[in-house]
């Protein structure tokens, strides 16, 4: 009776671990006045360079003050951003983390010539990054799928997006040049 009430533990934790629903990367206070979502691709060198240069100020003036909430939204240019973003959304305690560290360590995973050798790249670079997560499970989760092509569907349809990195603040497309003295600029206004 025991083994069979710890199978039945184990089989329906593993059910709901599968079909937990897929959550929103997002980095700050939920209840924050100014919302920032930014329409990403994981292989964007443009996206790489805000990760780098904007965001960590963004946070500290912004985000770690609980005046900002930043909401990550995929939008995959290529199958490896694609593959990288379904990744991202795979181990939903570890998200954030692994979306920082691919945009610091593009060039690190990036390389290849095929998709093939692209996807070898993306699985050595999480396994030595100690990313403890079943590459062809996240791979191929129909419902983080569904989820990152949502967001691409969303921002195209949504506030017309077709380039990365794109920057909604509140529901307004940012149109200026993407740095942090034109980001500072605009979220003081809404302050």
């Amino acid at each position: 009776m025991k083994k069979i009430l710890i199978f039945l533990v184990l089989f329906f934790g593993f059910i709901t671990n599968i079909n937990a629903e897929v959550k929103r990367i997002t980095s700050g206070n939920e209840n924050a006045k100014i919302t920032i979502i930014a329409y990403e691709s994981l292989t964007c060198s443009h996206c790489a360079n805000f990760h780098k240069d904007v965001y960590p100020q963004l946070k500290k003036d912004y985000i770690d003050t609980g005046l900002v909430k930043l909401e990550f939204r995929h939008f995959p240019l290529d199958i490896a951003a694609f593959n990288a973003a379904k990744i991202s959304q795979c181990k939903q305690e570890k998200s954030l983390e692994i979306l920082e560290s691919l945009y610091s360590n593009q060039q690190a995973w990036i390389k290849g010539s095929t998709i093939e050798e692209v996807n070898e790249n993306l699985k050595k670079f999480l396994i030595n990054r100690g990313f403890n997560i079943n590459y062809e499970d996240c791979i191929n989760n129909k419902e983080i799928e569904d989820f990152v092509l949502n967001d691409r569907i969303e921002g195209t349809k949504n506030f017309k997006v077709n380039a990365t990195p794109t920057i909604i603040i509140n529901n307004e497309k940012f149109e200026k040049t993407l740095n942090y003295k034109n980001l500072k600029k605009t979220l003081e206004k809404l302050i």
